[in-house]
């Protein structure tokens, strides 16, 4: 598991998903959002607008990220 640093106390899923350089752009954001790739904390999430807070775990197919 890889642990990503945030300066905040929340962050939102697409923010997240571009600082630890999963994904580039939005396009590719909604594209795996969309394909139910993402999970939280175990459940599957399609809202790229998710707020995410230290400790939240995040999924992707060959990816295992921490909020940190």
């Amino acid at each position: 598991m890889r642990e990503v640093s945030i300066r905040d106390d929340v962050i939102r899923l697409g923010q997240f998903l571009k600082l630890a350089d999963v994904v580039e752009a939005g396009a590719e954001i909604r594209t795996v959002l969309a394909n139910g790739d993402v999970r939280v904390n175990g459940e599957v999430e399609t809202r790229r607008g998710r707020q995410l807070r230290r400790g939240d775990e995040v999924t992707l197919p060959g990816e295992r990220l921490r909020v940190g």
